[in-house]
């Protein structure tokens, strides 16, 4: 008996080892890939509420790549190329600032505004005897 989902339970899923490139390139080209087909179920619900979808889907389907837009096709998988290579640049931006952060911290070098930061203490009122006397 399948086991049914709680609002925050993980949720798996494990691509075809056939599955269509223009389908990887979809999934790649994801930045956020829970919320898109969050975005996908949401709109599956506004149009035929809630169902099953396997009850519906065709067992003979044409693929992605059979589809009557291929100039579509081809855009789509250069654009996915194109944003994964990009998501590829910026974690090896990341990967590369935080080495050099690291690698700082361990030689002690301290950037301008660290400096500052540190030299500036928290300004602290001391109460002595004096004060508490005033205030009776």
């Amino acid at each position: 008996m399948k086991k049914t989902k709680l609002a925050g339970d993980n949720i798996s899923l494990k691509t075809r080892k056939t599955e269509e490139p223009l389908v990887m390139a979809w999934l790649n080209a994801q930045t956020n890939l829970m919320d898109s087909f969050r975005y996908l179920v949401e709109n599956e619900i506004l149009q035929h509420g809630v169902r099953n979808l396997q009850m519906f889907i065709p067992v003979e389907r044409a693929g992605v790549q059979s589809s009557p837009a291929p100039s579509h096709a081809a855009i789509a998988m250069e654009e996915a190329k194109t944003s994964t290579s990009e998501a590829a640049r910026a974690v090896q931006a990341v990967v590369a600032a935080q080495a050099e952060m690291a690698v700082a911290a361990d030689a002690g070098v301290v950037h301008g505004e660290e400096l500052a930061a540190a030299h500036e203490a928290p300004m602290i009122d001391e109460v002595d005897d004096e004060d508490i006397e005033a205030w009776s």
